[in-house]
């Protein structure tokens, strides 16, 4: 019996077909992340997310419907700050040091323009921003931390993935959030 070894997948396929070979062995190709390093927190702790896990204690179990958003009481004033992003539940989560303060609703890249994982560091920061490439859209309180113009700004909550890679927020959500961050804070894109 022959075997599909040194054939062409054509080959090796109608070989198959017929019952004339064994299928090859699956081989499996690694897959590389975005950036290889270790987040600085294991923020995906377990089956549910650390951000998760911290919303559920400040705020309990909530129902967020596109455009909500919520804040803590009170803001530490010292700590650096740090946003986590989490594409697949679409939230939003912004810490002072080790201490969520602030989560939110989004809308990242929908289909074909997916917004990007990985680890970043916002480098500009406009109060009133707009796309270059999108026939000069709005970008309200946009923070760009990718250098393909991808940011986070105010915009359209539709309950799903609608944008062109950006990152939507509530407006009132974005203006607080532009006054917490700054130049170098690290953001955080996971799902």
């Amino acid at each position: 019996m022959r075997t599909s070894k040194g054939l062409g997948l054509a080959a090796a396929g109608a070989m198959l077909l017929a019952g004339c070979a064994t299928p090859p062995p699956k081989v499996a190709v690694p897959v590389t992340a975005p950036i290889a390093r270790e987040l600085p927190y294991r923020w995906t702790q377990g089956n549910a997310p650390r951000a998760h896990k911290d919303s559920l204690a400040l705020w309990g179990p909530v129902a967020m419907r596109p455009g909500d958003s919520y804040w803590a009481a009170s803001i530490p004033k010292d700590g650096e700050s740090k946003v986590v992003i989490d594409l697949m539940t679409q939230r939003f989560y912004v810490y002072r040091g080790e201490q969520l303060v602030g989560m939110s609703t989004i809308s990242s890249g929908k289909k074909g323009k997916e917004t990007p994982l990985g680890f970043w560091k916002i480098f500009r920061k406009q109060v009133k921003g707009f796309s270059r490439k999108y026939d000069n859209a709005p970008m309200p309180y946009m923070q760009m931390y990718d250098e393909k113009g991808i940011a986070f700004h105010a915009g359209a909550l539709p309950g799903y993935p609608a944008s062109h890679g950006c990152v939507r927020l509530p407006l009132g959500f974005a203006k607080k959030l532009y006054g917490l961050t700054k130049l170098g804070t690290e953001v955080i894109i996971e799902g």
